[in-house]
């Protein structure tokens, strides 16, 4: 019998090191599509994760062999209450990238605010407007300041999320003519998405704490009667280089990273809660009463948890014209009661 090759593929991806917590549980998205369109539209969102239900669509992607057919989907719940636009900021271009040149702030911010940041007695919106349209030949991107709600929702909580939303397609100045029309005034879902579209999630993932190497890189537990420990690993490394190197997987950090998911679809945009929320509500959230949307699959982090929805930067090459069209929600209790 001739000599075997030993095959032992590398234990857990170095793809995201350093696994070390999120610096902050609302996460960052650090890059806005491209697009196309004539007219201005808004980019991106703010919901918080309810939960997960299953749901009967009928299959339509055409080269899949279940076209037509109706097939069950894992489903995550989110709602979207609306989202208030706070402030324009104009961006211009330098040889180190984006700087701010100015922001243009509402008349009176809503209270909550206060609970991030010291407002003024008053913001000179007019003379902030003025300064951005003077040096529109200098603005390269335009954004929102935008704000949740979260006292509309089932979220314990009265701080809003304060997030920048981009603004794409269209000319400079026909974003800054539609930002200074929404600017004060409450965006929804719908205004940014549609059903049946893609949208990429934006999210911290659950924390688990500090983990040994077996469960946080899926390593081998050691033999019976291996010396000192099981559940760690054989070796260290070599002699050389005189340290540990970063490539052996240690204990440590594992979750509540921050993670881009692409491509998750929007099976349904709708403004009543309580035709999605199972009996007993949802575990650790309660009843959505107000408006939600439903993406296929699952999405990071734990309930309560806010998701930034985004535009999707790599969408797929074969979307649906129409949104899929769905059968059946379940509302069983997830209790089993």
């Amino acid at each position: 019998m001739g000599h075997r090759k030993k095959h032992a593929p590398k234990r857990g991806s170095l793809s995201y090191s350093p696994r070390k917590r999120a610096k902050n549980i609302l996460a960052r998205i650090r890059y806005w599509p491209e697009t196309e369109a004539d007219t201005p539209a808004l980019l991106g969102f703010i919901g918080y994760k309810a939960g997960m239900t299953h749901l009967f669509i009928v299959e339509d992607r055409k080269r899949s062999p279940n076209y037509g057919k109706e097939v069950i989907r894992p489903a995550t719940i989110i709602e979207t209450p609306p989202m208030l636009i706070c402030a324009i900021r104009a961006y211009t271009r330098n040889p180190y990238g984006l700087q701010t040149l100015t922001e243009a702030w509402m008349e009176k911010p809503p209270k909550e605010l206060e609970r991030i940041f010291t407002l003024p007695e008053n913001f000179n919106t007019e003379d902030s407007l003025k300064k951005i349209e003077e040096n529109l030949e200098k603005v390269t991107k335009i954004r929102f300041i935008a704000v949740t709600q979260p006292k509309q929702a089932s979220v314990p909580k009265k701080k809003p999320d304060v997030t920048e939303i981009e603004i794409g397609g269209g000319t400079i100045q026909q974003q800054f003519e539609y930002a200074k029309t929404l600017l004060g005034k409450t965006i929804t879902t719908a205004d940014v998405f549609k059903e049946g579209q893609y949208v990429d999630a934006i999210a911290v993932t659950i924390g688990k704490g500090f983990q040994g190497p077996v469960k946080r890189w899926g390593v081998r537990i050691l033999a019976r009667k291996a010396r000192k420990t099981k559940r760690g690993i054989a070796t260290l490394g070599p002699w050389k280089p005189t340290h540990i190197m970063h490539t052996v997987p240690r204990a440590g950090q594992m979750g509540f990273h921050q993670r881009t998911e692409l491509n998750k679809r929007i099976l349904k945009i709708g403004t009543d809660g309580k035709e999605v929320t199972p009996k007993g509500g949802f575990i650790r959230y309660g009843v959505i009463r107000g408006p939600y949307m439903i993406l296929d699959g699952s999405i990071a982090g734990t309930e309560k948890r806010p998701i930034k929805l985004r535009h999707p930067t790599r969408p797929p090459k074969r979307i649906p014209e129409q949104p899929p069209q769905i059968t059946y929600i379940s509302l069983e209790s997830p209790q089993g009661k």
